[in-house]
């Protein structure tokens, strides 16, 4: 099987596993119009709920992570999260392949406009190579878990000198149901419209956001359009109620902690 044929099988059990109500290009359109103005676009409904329910049961099982991170330890927050070890559960590797190649055209463009020089293959496969190389081989999917009072404080999942400019976040619980509070938070600084945002999502949404920039073309006071370099961070709010899983895909892998002092993932 060639290398299209095979990113083609990936796309369309993917799809398959969407429970989208509209054509996924047109979602798409959205959400590529929704990352140039806010940097985060929400796809609705990637995972059903019977699907989430069984990537959360997951989060017992050591077999399928490679370590566990207690957020309080390196002051990142409350609650913790586990990094999933490769080879991935299915659904997942199908996920992370899908996803990039929608999202490696967005993050092509934006370098472009930030005249920036790195530039992502098509495929993801590829780029994995590339962060490998690099000696970024550790996976970097993970599993979130917040309860009553947990939190994470606003960051960025660099791992690394190889950073792909997007992620995916996956909610796999049902607000209101399953917990309270627990907000996805994003905030920009250098744009000309500094904020925070908070994105509102269902049981099997995704949110996609950027890692670390993203370019601003909003017109100035004189009506000029330059670029700026907006810095993002995303985080999650105080989870008041019940227990809120969540599932994280970034597309590159990581180097090991003591790499490199710009490494956020301990040890």
């Amino acid at each position: 099987m060639t290398d299209a044929e095979l990113a083609d099988r990936r796309d369309g059990a993917t799809n398959s596993a969407m429970n989208w109500t509209t054509s996924a290009d047109a979602i798409w359109a959205d959400a590529i119009e929704s990352l140039d103005r806010y940097g985060n676009a929400v796809l609705p409904s990637v995972l059903r709920a019977q699907q989430c329910e069984q990537l959360a049961a997951l989060y017992a099982r050591d077999d399928c992570f490679r370590t566990r991170i207690v957020m309080a330890r390196h002051n990142f927050g409350r609650g913790e999260y586990k990094y999933f070890a490769y080879p991935l559960p299915p659904l997942l590797e199908r996920l992370r392949h899908a996803l990039y190649r929608r999202l490696a055209p967005v993050a092509n463009r934006w370098n472009r406009q930030m005249g920036l020089d790195v530039q992502y293959p098509d495929a993801l496969d590829a780029f994995l190579a590339r962060c490998h190389a690099a000696g970024q081989t550790r996976p970097t999917p993970l599993m979130l878990r917040y309860r009553a009072g947990d939190y994470n404080c606003l960051h960025q999942d660099l791992y690394g000198d190889h950073v792909f400019p997007l992620q995916v976040a996956i909610l796999l619980s049902a607000p209101g149901e399953d917990f309270t509070g627990g907000e996805f938070v994003m905030t920009e600084t250098g744009s000309r419209d500094q904020h925070a945002d908070v994105v509102a999502l269902g049981q099997g949404d995704a949110v996609v956001f950027a890692v670390n920039q993203r370019p601003d073309m909003t017109p100035g006071a004189q009506g000029r359009a330059s670029v700026r370099r907006v810095a993002m961070r995303h985080g999650v709010s105080v989870v008041r109620s019940g227990t809120r899983h969540t599932l994280g895909l970034i597309f590159h892998d990581a180097r090991a902690a003591s790499a490199s002092a710009s490494v956020l993932e301990p040890a």
